[in-house]
């Protein structure tokens, strides 16, 4: 009996991959994006991304946006516990793979722990610029016509 070779869900010759990539190939260039992460956070974009008007929507979708959560004389901030779970998830996962593959993320992890801060803080402040940076690249997508994408 002969093998079949197996496709791996996020290989870049699955069917997720080639539909991202028809529909939105600037959002697969970013570093750490990979072609489940960027399904994920399509559909959490919805078909009409036009309607978040900013990043901080966005970011509130995805449940990254800052909240205050102070208490005596500490002044601290935490996520959003709402929004879409499995979008942050993947924002999440999209930080910890820039930490181990890019020295920009490096170097702000080091600089922001050296000012004190601590490393689930700043991968708190670091979900909020990826979901800053994934917004521009959804939003500078052109509109898809439909039925032009077959699934």
């Amino acid at each position: 009996m002969s093998r079949v070779p197996r496709r791996w869900p996020g290989s870049p010759d699955s069917p997720s991959a080639t539909i991202i990539q028809a529909h939105s190939p600037q959002l697969l260039e970013l570093t750490g994006v990979g072609p489940d992460s960027a399904a994920i956070l399509l559909i959490a974009a919805g078909d009409n991304h036009d309607r978040l008007r900013d990043e901080a929507s966005f970011a509130a979708l995805c449940g990254v946006s800052p909240v205050e959560r102070s208490s005596g004389k500490s002044q601290r901030r935490r996520l959003n516990r709402g929004g879409n779970r499995q979008a942050n998830a993947a924002l999440y996962r999209i930080v910890l793979s820039r930490l181990r593959w890019e020295n920009r993320s490096r170097a702000y992890l080091l600089r922001r722990t050296a000012e004190g801060k601590t490393k689930r803080e700043v991968i708190r402040c670091l979900k909020r610029y990826v979901a800053r940076e994934i917004h521009r690249a959804i939003a500078s997508a052109p509109l898809p016509v439909p039925g032009s994408i077959a699934a």
